[in-house]
């Protein structure tokens, strides 16, 4: 997408995160957020979301008090304007992010923040909003996310390998938001390739997730090609449309959408320590060397290519799996139930088709089957992913931002 056509609509984005039914400053600041991410790669992009809802999450938290921050609490009369605070801290860590895209986050704050009346409480809520963030921005400031790729491709001497830079090699090693270290949900290793289990989904994917497939029924070429999209847009939307239709009000939808956020980046570590530990081949790899595996019941096909490009990290265990079980466990641990409000969720990379889902489990496992049948990831692999996701979800829902009666797991 050229610059300039981006950076007008991530402004008109930022302006028409007008507040409809049920909306309030979290769910806004989210929506606005998620604009600004969506011109970035995705695992820095939702590292931005995590810092945004932290940072509005501790602002609000210290007017009110009901829980343990994730960060900071800091002292402040009861009568400061919890809008105005989570606004100023919102777009602090935006602001930080990209100037390009700064100038539009003022104008959206100025905005937002000409509709408060002034006075101290408004006052007092910027300058604490402004503070958190400062403090959000400075505990991040080193946490490995920029640290340089030094992926080394397994070659043998003078023996060519694809060239491609891979993604998020440095990953395995960023700073956790809530979990103790990257590794704590590594999975076991991936199944033996002399296994009937390979076997069986080897042969899954060759038959499903080939670009030409005549088994893939139209149903699922289009959820394939719906999960293609990735990033903050992926799952942002679906945890905002429970928040609104749950008539959340400022502090809840900062606590909840919080631990979304968190999870979220936690699950992204998690699995790129898993990936890079492990450097399980791709199918596209491991169906064009079918003759070299050592098993019986795979053939090779030397043409073979999945629905899209394949994604450059190794394959095990599979990412969206990972993100999905992680928003569907936070979502189900905070509401206590499988069973949610009708989600309606759209995709860039699916034009003019909407998915729904009142069901969590319903949910995660369209995200599992659609990277199948994109010819991605095997089954095991997102059998693996899944699971990692609803243990991170877990743990992330019951040992942060707890009700400050209750003694912190972290």
């Amino acid at each position: 997408m050229p610059a300039i056509i981006r950076k007008l609509l991530i402004a008109a984005a930022l302006v028409s995160a007008a507040s409809p039914a049920f909306a309030n400053v979290i769910t806004d600041w989210d929506e606005r957020a998620v604009a600004i991410a969506n011109a970035m790669p995705p695992y820095p992009a939702q590292r931005v979301l995590g810092m945004v809802h932290a940072a509005m999450f501790d602002a609000v938290n210290s007017i009110e008090q009901r829980y343990r921050p994730y960060l900071v609490q800091l002292p402040v009369p009861p009568s400061t304007s919890k809008e105005a605070a989570a606004a100023a801290a919102a777009a602090v860590v935006l602001a930080s992010i990209d100037e390009k895209t700064a100038s539009a986050v003022r104008d959206a704050l100025a905005a937002e923040l000409a509709a408060i009346p002034d006075g101290l409480a408004k006052s007092d809520g910027i300058k604490l909003g402004e503070t958190v963030a400062a403090k959000v921005l400075e505990a991040r400031a080193n946490d490995g996310h920029d640290a340089p790729d030094a992926y080394r491709p397994r070659t043998s001497p003078g023996v060519y390998v694809p060239t491609p830079i891979t993604a998020a090699s440095m990953w395995p090693n960023v700073k956790p938001f809530a979990i103790n270290s990257g590794s704590q949900f590594r999975p076991q290793p991936p199944v033996s390739l002399t296994s009937k289990e390979w076997a069986t989904d080897y042969n899954e994917i060759k038959d499903y997730g080939s670009r030409t497939s005549t088994k893939r029924t139209p149903q699922q070429t289009e959820t394939a090609r719906f999960w293609l999209m990735v990033g903050p847009q992926a799952y942002h939307p679906f945890a905002r449309q429970i928040a609104k239709a749950k008539q959340m009000n400022v502090s809840d939808s900062a606590r909840f959408m919080t631990l979304v956020a968190l999870g979220l980046n936690d699950a992204l570590i998690a699995v790129f320590d898993a990936k890079y530990h492990y450097n399980f081949w791709r199918p596209i790899t491991s169906i064009r060397n079918g003759d070299i595996d050592d098993n019986p019941a795979t053939e090779r096909e030397a043409t073979w290519q999945p629905i899209d490009n394949t994604p450059m990290h190794p394959e095990y265990p599979c990412a969206h799996c990972i993100l999905s079980g992680t928003v569907a466990s936070v979502i189900k641990t905070a509401l206590a139930s499988a069973d949610i409000p009708e989600v309606a969720l759209t995709s860039p990379t699916a034009r003019g088709v909407t998915h729904r889902f009142t069901n969590l489990t319903a949910f995660a496992e369209e995200v599992a089957n659609a990277r199948i049948w994109a010819g991605f990831h095997y089954r095991f692999s997102t059998r693996v992913g899944t699971n990692m996701g609803e243990r991170i979800g877990e743990h992330v829902a019951t040992n942060v931002l707890q009700p400050a009666t209750v003694a912190s797991g972290r």
